[in-house]
């Protein structure tokens, strides 16, 4: 990668230069790799420069002079997505333009519930503005000391609080985005009721860029938790944990905050690649529970609350061992397995990755079906399954077996693609739960998604977007 094969005229960069200053320009090409390259590695593309504006307004003036000669721009917060949705093309014909100098919080209202803040937010700097004010941000994944704001909206990220809070999209009270011909729209709006036409910030929300830069947000807080109970326990199958689930919302009123279930598969790779795991139980079983509730109220009396649901599922069979956290370090080693599988796994091998979602209760027939499949299709496959089952969510990443390569594995991606999407959709599932489409899955959306729905996708890049340079190539 050099950079010299790149179509951008002399003229568009020199007036970018003019527009953000050389504090707002990266050119160096060794500079320029960590942002040519998707967190997986999967993709390396070329940019003759990275951009990096201050401001809105420099954003918009970018985007003008883009959208004048028909440069292509690809926006990028943390660099974080896991399906190559902000990695410009090969061809080092389009600009890549990053939003981390634009990182203040520019303001929060605890009796509004509200946050301001623009794009380049870390998502960690957001949960700690809200924290300081007294207040939760509930959006919180695994990339979140890196990840930025203006990306987390762009994917309509997930994370594990999606059971209680929603996804990003369930966060976002309004909006500021810069159109692709440089118009700023300021939809920074933050009433919980507006009625007054269409729900404009939802058409940019989960976009992934192709048809605007999102510049600033407000965003919806909540209550800070006071009570936090978190629950470890060895489960039957995962039939029994989705019965917990539905025991658990109830008797809590509804404050199950987490729900992760993880095969043994996966701690197993935890203990053997991650410094310092270790089992929270006396023994192995095959399968695992991570439940945690929380409260507003110091005293919320969840410990007891989680202790009956437990126990009620220890006496129906479905629960094998349990336990329950004492402390702070206690729940942080627990959700450390959890978090640490994908770090594991990668360390491991070669591995065929997949976010989809079914319905909650859909979750064990689609666990058996492929389980059973993928084991037909590649003798010896290691599946390392786990998710965010609360909400119907699983990561079901493949593994190379002990006496295979890595390459020879890969051979292999399509068809299992293939068995893990059919079944999932046959269950009228996601191919994408979390992750997005970016490169990664854009012809496995021609392939699943309805024709009718993919005609009025297009309708709405080709009205907002004629010119196509909004992040071309991607989801579309």
């Amino acid at each position: 990668m050099d950079g010299s094969t790149h179509t951008v005229s002399s003229a568009v960069l020199d007036g970018i230069a003019e527009i953000v200053g050389e504090k707002g320009l990266i050119r160096d090409q060794a500079d320029i790799e960590p942002y040519v390259i998707d967190q997986r590695k999967s993709y390396i593309g070329a940019t003759p420069m990275v951009v990096r504006p201050s401001s809105t307004e420099e954003v918009s003036k970018v985007v003008a002079l883009c959208a004048e000669s028909g440069t292509p721009i690809v926006p990028q917060g943390g660099n974080t997505g896991l399906c190559g949705g902000a990695t410009p093309s090969e061809a080092g014909d389009q600009l890549l333009l990053s939003l981390t100098r634009m990182n203040q919080v520019r303001a929060v209202d605890p009796l509004n519930y509200t946050l301001i803040a623009e794009a380049g937010v870390i998502l960690t700097d957001i949960q700690k503005a809200a924290d300081d004010n007294d207040r939760l941000f509930p959006l919180s994944l695994g990339a979140e000391g890196t990840a930025r704001i203006g990306g987390n909206i762009a994917t309509n990220a997930g994370g594990t609080g999606v059971l209680r809070y929603g996804n990003t999209r369930e966060l976002v009270v309004g909006i500021e985005v810069v159109l692709p011909d440089g118009q700023i729209w300021d939809g920074l709006s933050a009433l919980r009721k507006d009625n007054t036409g269409y729900d404009l910030k939802q058409l940019f929300i989960g976009s992934e860029g192709t048809l605007g830069i999102i510049t600033a947000c407000v965003l919806k807080l909540f209550p800070k938790p006071r009570d936090v109970q978190t629950g470890f326990a060895a489960v039957r199958d995962v039939s029994a944990a989705i019965e917990i689930l539905a025991r658990a919302r109830a008797a809590s009123d509804d404050r199950v905050t987490a729900f992760e279930w993880m095969a043994r598969k996966g701690l197993d790779l935890v203990f053997k690649n991650i410094p310092g795991a270790r089992d929270p139980l006396s023994q192995p079983y095959s399968e695992y529970l991570l439940i945690e509730l929380t409260s507003g109220h110091e005293e919320g009396g969840l410990r007891e609350t989680l202790e009956g649901i437990l126990g009620d599922a220890m006496e129906r069979g479905e629960v094998l061992d349990a336990t329950i956290a004492e402390s702070r370090q206690q729940s942080a080693d627990i959700w450390k397995l959890r978090e640490t599988i994908p770090e594991a796994q990668a360390i491991e091998g070669t591995g065929v990755k997949h976010d989809i979602s079914v319905p909650v209760s859909s979750m064990p027939e689609f666990l058996e079906r492929a389980n059973a499949e993928i084991s037909k299709a590649v003798d010896g496959v290691q599946i390392c399954a786990f998710g965010h089952i609360g909400d119907g969510n699983a990561h079901y990443n493949l593994n190379q077996p002990d006496n295979s390569d890595g390459e020879t594995f890969l051979k292999h991606k399509e068809e299992l693609n293939r068995i893990v999407h059919d079944i999932a959709t046959n269950l009228r599932g996601s191919i994408s739960a979390e992750h997005g489409i970016g490169q990664l899955k854009r012809e496995e959306l021609v392939h699943y998604k309805s024709p009718i729905a993919l005609d009025v996708m297009r309708s709405i890049k080709a009205a907002i977007d004629p010119k196509q340079i909004m992040n071309p190539g991607k989801v579309l």
